[in-house]
């Protein structure tokens, strides 16, 4: 009879919170670490979240207190040979697009420090909230590589040119207060609570809002980024005509006349 191998790694773990799926780095033991298995699992879960009509928003987080993640399992990388780590970072590529190009919002809930490509995975996520402690750095120029994950383009994108060129360049890294002053992160979460429960907590209105206009809220932005305002105008009339055929929309403006709270269907 197939079945799991008695004792194998499951590096992530779903779980489901009302309309929100949590996908929790589950190696504690390795810092959560982005192991090959772990980036796979990553983009499998992430596309059968992605399906399932039941589920509004994503959430990433890692276990333990200390480690959201701490990138690259350099452990496992001592036997890769060059190729195998041009596999390694095309994988990073193909299975974390899944979660990159989500049409459901994907948010980071932080629970510790994270690093290379910890920080990496986080900067595919929407939305990133993180525990006071936290440590956030590309250390990578100081192991004499760079960024390969996606540093190098999404963290300029985040904060800024010159503070991209200062954590790239001095391998540093910074703290959860001055991530949020960089806008690196969007909160920090209060000492003393669970950062998962806090962040489930402060998207509700995600949760609970329209899927339609939030996904074409997210097509809006990111295809601006590579246009000029003038196509990017254009193109988020497209995206808003779009809204305008949803029964969501209709629903709001129902709800707002019988002054209640809208039932979104995504439909």
């Amino acid at each position: 009879m197939m079945g799991d191998v008695v004792g194998e790694e499951v590096p992530v773990r779903l779980e489901r919170r009302g309309r929100v799926g949590v996908l929790v780095l589950d190696r504690p033991d390795r810092r959560n670490a982005l192991s090959r298995k772990t980036l796979s699992e990553l983009g499998r879960l992430g596309r059968e979240l992605i399906a399932d009509e039941s589920i509004r928003a994503i959430v990433l987080t890692g276990s333990g207190e200390k480690v959201f993640c701490a990138g690259a399992d350099l452990k496992e990388r001592q036997s890769f040979t060059n190729e195998d780590v041009r596999i390694q970072v095309g994988l990073y590529r193909s299975e974390l697009s899944v979660l990159d190009k989500s049409p459901k919002p994907v948010i980071a809930a932080m629970n510790g420090s994270a690093f290379g490509g910890g920080l990496e995975l986080a900067l595919i996520c929407d939305l990133r909230v993180v525990v006071p402690h936290a440590q956030l750095g590309l250390p990578e120029t100081t192991l004499g590589i760079i960024p390969g994950a996606g540093g190098t383009q999404r963290l300029p994108r985040v904060v800024g040119e010159a503070r991209a060129r200062e954590m790239i360049l001095l391998g540093r890294p910074i703290s959860a207060e001055v991530a949020l002053a960089w806008g690196l992160v969007n909160r920090v979460s209060p000492s003393g609570v669970s950062v998962l429960d806090d962040t489930i907590a402060w998207i509700d209105p995600i949760a609970n809002g329209a899927p339609i206009a939030q996904a074409a809220a997210l097509a809006a932005i990111e295809q601006s980024f590579d246009v000029t305002l003038e196509h990017g105008l254009a193109l988020e009339r497209v995206h808003y005509d779009e809204t305008l055929r949803s029964q969501d929309r209709l629903e709001a403006l129902r709800a707002f006349a019988e002054k209640r709270q809208p039932r979104f269907e995504g439909r």
